[in-house]
């Protein structure tokens, strides 16, 4: 019962523990991988605007397991996010756009230009 009431208040406890454990894969990572890691993460919290905890805790799993899988196949950071880092920042976000804050404000905007343009309609 407490938990329940401690997740409605903190969020989800199974998505915490999910984004430490990811947070422990990335410490693992070479130092180089580490750091562009940590700079996307950065970013994503800045600029990414994930409102749904699920959909950020898959997003960071995904993150890990592309840099992982290059660290172990040797894989240069520069063949893995190209030369714009921003582009690859943006593309990689956009498959978890569903979980943006902005998609919520953007419904919400054309609902009320909608209801809107229907009152003035009588």
């Amino acid at each position: 019962m407490a938990a329940k009431w401690i997740e409605v208040v903190t969020g989800s406890l199974e998505e915490k523990k999910q984004y430490k454990l990811h947070k422990a894969r990335i410490k693992q990572l070479p130092d180089n991988y580490r750091t562009a890691v940590e700079a996307l993460e950065r970013y994503y919290m800045y600029f990414g605007g994930i409102a749904d905890g699920h959909i950020l805790v898959t997003m960071m799993e995904d993150l890990a397991d592309l840099f992982e899988q290059a660290a172990a196949d040797g894989t240069p950071i520069r063949a893995v996010v190209g030369d714009d880092p921003i582009e690859f920042a943006e593309t990689f976000i956009a498959n978890y756009s569903e979980g943006q804050w902005i998609n919520k404000e953007r419904t919400r905007l054309i609902k009320a230009i909608d209801e809107a343009a229907e009152g003035g309609q009588k």
